[in-house]
């Protein structure tokens, strides 16, 4: 089947496949690409497929790399800044092979047929083909070729194989959390045989390397459906090969507080964080908080009711074993523990000192602190309980500002007490901290002052002046550095209308 459309193509894109085509190859848009084009959205890179052989690709373009087994050639455009268009996927049609390991093909056979390699493809709506043809106004010209109803597909919103599951799936067993993936993004639905085909062929992603597992999971997190996601890897028995640990939530019942077990307020809490566009390892985080609350749980026969002492010190090791299974790296494993470890802090504004809002800082970090406040956000979100109540929230906010407020002091000056009695040859005396503080005053009224050559032949000439005097004006700085301060803490609160 095929028919012709116009859409609107980066040019980079045509000169790529007008290049094919004009020393006599085929070349198609296949893949991703074309459905995010039938779609209506902006692909988010590009493959083009074409009968080609490797060489004979590379010969074409001026920069290509080739560092694969599969015949894909990357060529490589170096004028533009789009990053989806900086590298062009070039890959020679390919015959379906034997899959003996369940990931990859035994041998790679290339053909001189589109219909051999749309054969082989994974998904209805991923073989659907796109030759480009003539300029129209501002779109080109494109014929589709959709040899497996991929378009109807399309239009119904449904993940369907190509030919039967059971040999697509058996070929490459990744396809399976592909399959989710793709429904999480795209917000479709599996097709019945295919989910079936899923439940029968789960257990070989055993046989699948943890980083691909990692990559496709990882996606599905970062969708704008995570819940939907990882409620379908539930349904279809891949979760236990995939994130075992999250299994051991569901149906843990928990205290007054909440309304769903820790299972539901664990994917509600994510949901949350994908509505809020939040970044992977903060995503992770919530993922991950609770996980320790099955191990932790006791009944507490004073209060009625389970208590989940220490969960998040244990969550750490869990969380540390989960992540680690999927080859994360140190940096993000490093950043989502810590958040796991202190989910916990902000529980009651009554009850966190000004201190203990610096110490969380100093634990976390200050680049943490404010995804510490995501992760604590979503956590309440996933309790069932309306929003966060709005001066809770701003209360613990006004507190992390204020915490991580520089204070104003004498260290803000480019010159420090040592330096003084160098430029002035005084000897250590309380005259040298009033001549600090009167610097500060200067430099808090003209912060264009704060150079060190000025400050040193400032502190010359106020050493000059008697210590009754220079006393008095160090004093009157001090007084004025405190209003200043007490000015910057107001403004801070005011800005989260908080007392």
């Amino acid at each position: 089947m095929s028919e012709s459309k116009t859409y609107k193509i980066p040019e980079e894109i045509v000169f790529v496949a007008n290049t094919l085509q004009g020393r006599g190859f085929q070349a198609f848009l296949v893949g991703g690409c074309t459905r995010d084009l039938l779609l209506g959205n902006k692909p988010k890179d590009w493959d083009i497929t074409t009968n080609a052989k490797p060489e004979e690709i590379i010969a074409l373009f001026q920069k290509t790399f080739y560092e694969n087994d599969y015949g894909t050639v990357g060529v490589v455009n170096e004028s533009t800044t789009d990053e989806t268009l900086k590298i062009v996927e070039v890959t020679p049609f390919r015959l379906e092979a034997k899959y003996s390991n369940q990931r990859h093909p035994d041998s790679v056979n290339f053909s001189d047929k589109l219909e051999e390699d749309l054969k082989r493809r994974d998904f209805t709506i991923n073989a659907i083909a796109i030759e480009i043809g003539e300029k129209l106004n501002s779109e080109f010209k494109c014929k589709i070729i959709d040899l497996y109803k991929g378009q109807e597909d399309l239009a119904n919103r449904v993940i369907r194989t190509v030919g039967k599951p059971g040999e697509r799936f058996t070929e490459d067993t990744l396809r399976i959390l592909r399959a989710v993936r793709l429904a999480s993004e795209l917000d479709f639905k599996i097709e019945a045989e295919t989910a079936k085909s899923i439940e029968e062929t789960a257990s070989g992603l055993e046989k699948i390397a943890k980083e691909r597992i990692r990559d496709e999971f990882s996606r599905i997190i970062m969708s704008d459906r995570p819940k939907e996601g990882i409620e379908l890897c539930l349904k279809l028995g891949i979760l236990q090969y995939v994130m075992p640990i999250l299994l051991k939530t569901v149906g843990v019942t928990q205290n007054k507080a909440h309304s769903y077990d820790v299972w539901e307020h664990t994917l509600r809490a994510l949901q949350h964080g994908a509505t809020k566009k939040l970044a992977l390892e903060v995503r992770l985080a919530v993922l991950l908080h609770d996980i320790a609350k099955p191990q932790t749980r006791r009944w507490s026969e004073e209060k009625k009711e389970w208590t989940f002492h220490g969960h998040e010190v244990v969550g750490v090791r869990l969380a540390t074993e989960a992540l680690a299974t999927l080859k994360f790296s140190k940096k993000i494993m490093d950043k989502v523990l810590k958040l796991v470890r202190w989910h916990m802090f902000f529980s009651d504004t009554e009850q966190i000192s000004l201190s203990a809002v610096r110490r969380i800082v100093a634990s976390v970090g200050k680049e943490n602190i404010w995804d510490l406040m995501d992760v604590r956000v979503c956590d309440r979100i996933g309790t069932g309980r309306p929003k966060e109540t709005p001066y809770r929230l701003r209360k613990y906010k006004s507190m992390i500002e204020e915490a991580m407020h520089d204070p104003i002091s004498v260290g803000m000056l480019k010159i420090d007490g040592k330096k003084i009695m160098d430029v002035t040859k005084l000897d250590p005396s309380p005259k040298i901290g009033h001549i600090l503080h009167a610097l500060l005053q200067e430099v808090l009224e003209n912060p264009k002052l704060n150079t060190v050559d000025f400050l040193e032949n400032e502190a010359v000439r106020l050493s000059k002046i008697s210590e009754k005097e220079l006393a008095t004006i160090g004093e009157e700085a001090k007084t004025k550095k405190d209003k200043e301060e007490d000015k910057q803490i107001e403004e801070i609160r005011k800005k989260y209308w908080v007392k």
